[in-house]
Order: structure tokens, then sequence, then C-alpha cells
């Protein structure tokens, strides 16, 4: 029988920030309002959306910058999913509790509800990206959420770098891997070096979706926002938001400015690229027991 296709609209929201919160959720709703418009059922934010990358300094005042999850940022969202009747995945500076705070994902289903949330797991600390000062690691595992348009395999920028973090998710069932992100060049890096970086970027990621016949959405933020301390140059976010398939064929990429990049997701495509390409078959689960080191040097 042949396979019945399944399509699915996505829309990669793609923007810069500035440091007024309210007028980042505005122009966000704005443009998930042109997304549903044009066709969109799930909807995936860029990394920490409501703010200006905060993370370039260690600053103790700028946990004044998280809020509860549920909280504003939830309720504004979740009631325009419901609107709309879109699902929309967020990426919110979580306080857990004083002196506790997450990079929390969080999705809001078509109905307005809470689906569920991720917190980010890989927390990098280089300069620029000192986010080892703000966030606790992620404490609820790899697991997806259900949610009306299917089972998404949260995971949030740095846990891009890591096949351990999509493979599991892909191991509980996930049916596509979704990444809110915010990276960017220092601008003082040569232009050789800015595209190996970004190439890198959108390679490794593609090969999570060929090893886990996935597809894969990656949402990063544009712009340029300096440095506040002024010891650096500040950071270039390069944009280039992109969905790929589960063979990793690209399905659409954004360029380097504010854009609502729309892709369609042949939601039976992952049964038919695993039938023949069945790695979860032929993985060798009993020799993986060393994946649980750091590293190994006794060899």
């Amino acid at each position: 029988m042949p396979v019945i296709r399944k399509n699915l609209k996505v829309a990669l929201i793609q923007h810069a920030c500035s440091d007024d919160r309210d007028q980042n959720v505005a122009l966000i709703s704005d443009k998930i309002e042109q997304a549903q418009s044009a066709g969109a059922k799930l909807i995936v934010l860029q990394e920490l959306h409501n703010s200006l990358y905060f993370c370039q300094t260690e600053e103790t005042r700028l946990f004044d910058l998280a809020e509860p999850i549920p909280g504003p940022s939830t309720d504004q969202f979740s009631a325009l999913a419901g609107k709309l009747g879109v699902v929309i995945v967020s990426s919110l500076f979580e306080k857990r509790a004083a002196g506790l705070y997450h990079n929390t994902a969080v999705v809001l289903d078509a109905d307005g509800s809470i689906a569920g949330r991720y917190r980010k797991m890989h927390i990098p600390d280089d300069p620029g990206f000192y986010e080892k000062f703000y966030f606790t690691p992620g404490d609820l595992g790899f697991k997806p959420i259900q949610t009306s348009v299917g089972k998404l395999g949260i995971l949030v920028c740095w846990d891009q770098w890591y096949p351990e973090a999509a493979r599991l998710m892909s191991l509980a069932g996930a049916e596509m891997l979704i990444y809110p992100t915010a990276i960017g060049w220092d601008p003082n890096d040569a232009e050789d070096e800015q595209q190996r970086q970004r190439e890198a970027w959108v390679t490794v990621q593609r090969g999570h979706a060929v090893a886990n016949g996935l597809p894969v959405i990656a949402c990063n933020r544009v712009g340029h926002e300096a440095d506040p301390s002024g010891h650096s140059a500040g950071i270039t976010f390069w944009g280039h938001s992109f969905a790929c398939g589960p063979q990793g064929e690209l399905l659409g990429v954004a360029g380097k400015s504010e854009e609502n990049l729309l892709v369609d997701l042949d939601m039976a495509r992952s049964e038919s690229v695993r039938r023949i390409w069945p790695f979860l078959r032929d993985r060798r689960i009993d020799s993986f027991a060393d994946l649980q080191r750091r590293y190994i040097d006794d060899i």
C-alpha cells in the first residue's frame, strides 16, 4: 500500500531583539499571526526571544529577566496559541526558585494549554556565551512533548552539537527535532572562518536528521548585539534558520535578516526512510556502555 502523506506547515520566526521585553513580545505575536494566516500549524520561536542575548556578560541584575512557568509569557503565548489554533514552541528564561534558573523551551498546544517543557541540558561557557552563570543544567531528560501536531523532540542551541541528545529524543519516539537557537559570529573573525562555523552548524544538524530518520527544524536569531561590558565586539547572530527532511534534504533556508520561514513537512516520510535505512535496528546497544564515560583513556 502507498504511504499516506500527512503534511504539516511549519513557521520558523527569525528576528532581531531589543532590550524592551514588551516590544519584543508584540513583534513576535504579530509574526505568529502572520504565520498562522499563511497556513502554519506549528510555529517555532528562537532561543530567549523575549530579550537581548544577555549571556554576553555576567550580571546578577539580569536574573530579573527570568520568570516562573506558568507566568506572564506562557499566559500571553498560550492565549495566542488557543486563539489561533496553533502550536507554539517558545524559549524562556525560567525562574524555578530563588537562585535556581533554567533555559527552558515551553510548548503551547493549539487549545492554549501548556503541552510540556524542556530544560536545556548542555550549557556553554565561552567568551560571549557565559550561560553557566545563569542556567542550571536541565533535569527533565530527553523526553518528547506530545502535541496536537505530533510528538516534538525539543532541544536548545548548544544541544545541537550532541548526537546523543538527538538520538535519545529519537529513541523516545520524537517525530521531529526542534532547536530554538541563538548562535552567531564574533564580528572580528575572518569571513572564511565565519562561513566554516555556519556550515558546521548546518552540517551537524543535517547529520542528526540522517542518523535518526527525522526532520530537523532550527530557528536562529538575527542582528548585531553589542557587548554591554565593551570588552568584545559583541555578537552578530547569523540567522540562516532552516528545516531539513529525514535524509538531511533542505526544505527551506532563511537569510540573515528578519523572516518568517515557512516549510512543509511530510510527516509520513520518516517511516519510508527508516524502512530503507534501518539505523535503529542495527545499533549495537550491547557495545555502547562506554558512551557513559567522559573519555576513554586507559586503552
